[in-house]
């Protein structure tokens, strides 16, 4: 069991880690974002891409990464992981204008030497499941908020291959913790596959209702495995992490 949701990924989806230093692929997740955040959803303002791919000041220190469709080689969707300004760590992430909890602050807590925030994460319709899944940018509806549909899903969610992606490029560039602000949605269907963050103050208003949050890696993949060792087979490559 431990391997199938890993061999079941792989037959499908090809996960593309740090694809910063590949022009055309970092085109692709551009594009899925100017679709996803700028036309779909409106969060953006889609004037000021005309090329058609959304982009900011965040993306010169971001980790980029895609999942692709096999036998189509469509991008079926994008994450990014932003690093601190090594300059001035304190208050250079996106997440720093969003949430005054002070634990956000707490270098004990959250070094941010190991810090990254989890942004842009977007899944294209094309490859949504369902059609509640159109609602989001990642794909994850209200209907996770009633645990008997959520427990008829039998295939876990597209966007744990951009974990997968996460956590190597985590490994690779030596972060131990993440922040984000994420669909409370998101964060309930994450808690089901043994994904767990851990609430920074109160929910947000940031397109839509966000809830900051954090995990630390190591604790956090540790729990998935014992929790859901068919996620974490995936999410960490059976242990490899590549």
């Amino acid at each position: 069991m431990v391997d199938d949701l890993k061999a079941l990924y792989q037959t499908y989806f090809d996960v593309r880690c740090d694809v910063g230093s590949e022009e055309h692929l970092l085109v692709e997740a551009l594009r899925l974002r100017y679709q996803v955040y700028c036309v779909e959803h409106a969060y953006e303002d889609l004037s000021a891409f005309p090329d058609g791919m959304e982009r900011d000041r965040y993306d010169a220190r971001a980790l980029h990464s895609l999942l692709l469709h096999r036998d189509s080689q469509q991008v079926a969707g994008t994450v990014r992981l932003i690093l601190p300004d090594q300059r001035a760590p304190l208050g250079s992430l996106p997440i720093d204008t969003l949430c005054t909890d002070a634990c956000l602050r707490d270098q004990t807590l959250l070094p941010r030497h190991g810090l990254a925030e989890v942004s842009r994460l977007a899944v294209s319709k094309l490859f949504r499941r369902r059609v509640e899944d159109v609602l989001t940018p990642t794909g994850v509806g209200p209907f996770w908020s009633d645990h008997r549909q959520a427990e008829q899903r039998r295939v876990a969610h597209l966007s744990l291959g951009l974990v997968q992606a996460m956590v190597f490029n985590s490994r690779r560039h030596g972060i131990t913790h993440w922040v984000a602000e994420m669909e409370p949605a998101l964060l309930r269907m994450y808690a089901k596959l043994g994904v767990h963050w851990i609430k920074l103050g109160p929910v947000v208003n940031f397109h839509g209702r966000r809830q900051p949050c954090y995990t630390r890696l190591n604790e956090m993949l540790e729990r998935t495995r014992q929790e859901r060792p068919d996620v974490w087979g995936l999410i960490t490559s059976a242990g490899g992490c590549a």
